[in-house]
């Protein structure tokens, strides 16, 4: 690959393509006295926290999904950035995404060629090549969601040790043009990946992963997520 291909449209780029299927949260605000939500799309380019916007309830874009999810209460109050089962469909983009997080500015997905189980790629919503690209809301927000995401790839995996990664430019083995990082489980026996290098995330020998087992980690790991920012909840002592 050489500099060239890091400058393709964002409408030819993979991760773009995921964060067009899995729209982020909209504003949100409840009125006491009428006891109803009124619903408007963010278009603030700046945030007052990392937790206020990436974490605020669903509407518009992803209504209808969340009304044949009317039943499932159990998702009542929590982040709308965690998709439900419905509005994380895989099924939405060829090939498919095991979405884990759909937040205003970061994403989290499988890697469809993972390197050990559960390894999961942390991308910006936007089309950035470059972490230096970043804005200072999408930078904060990426910070919030790094380490809550890394305990929920090592509580689902097992596996306490982890790399994360993150490659800037062609020469620097990043084959993806868009900003992401990699959390990649480091498990104790696991032979076949002795060989492979933990310096360089680039092209490898690297096994496609199973359908049915990315739509069970994802999931488990939507539910971990759920359960790791209901702490922060608590920890805070006040609702995100």
């Amino acid at each position: 690959m050489n500099e060239l291909d890091l400058h393709y449209p964002p409408d030819a780029c993979p991760f773009c393509n995921i964060a067009a299927a899995f729209p982020g949260p909209v504003s949100v605000s409840l009125s006491a006295s009428t006891s109803t939500f009124s619903a408007s799309t963010s278009t603030s380019t700046s945030i007052s926290s990392p937790l206020s916007e990436s974490i605020s309830a669903a509407g518009n874009d992803r209504g209808k999904e969340l009304e044949a999810e009317e039943s499932e209460t159990e998702t009542e109050g929590l982040p709308s950035s965690i998709p439900t089962e419905t509005s994380s469909d895989p099924d939405k983009t060829i090939p498919s995404s095991f979405i884990v997080l759909a937040s205003r500015d970061v994403l989290a997905f499988l890697d469809i060629l993972p390197m050990t189980r559960g390894h999961l790629l942390v991308a910006s919503r936007q089309h950035r090549v470059k972490v230096a690209d970043l804005r200072g809301d999408e930078g904060r927000e990426m910070g919030f969601w790094l380490p809550v995401l890394a305990r929920v790839v090592c509580r689902i995996t097992g596996v306490e040790d982890y790399n994360i990664v993150q490659n800037n430019g062609a020469r620097a083995a990043q084959v993806v043009p868009h900003v992401h990082f990699h959390i990649i489980p480091r498990p104790e026996t696991k032979p076949e990946i002795k060989s492979k290098s933990w310096t360089m995330f680039g092209r490898g020998q690297r096994d496609e992963l199973d359908d049915e087992d990315g739509a069970s980690i994802a999931a488990q790991m939507r539910q971990a997520l759920r359960e790791e920012v209901a702490k922060v909840n608590a920890a805070l002592g006040s609702k995100l």
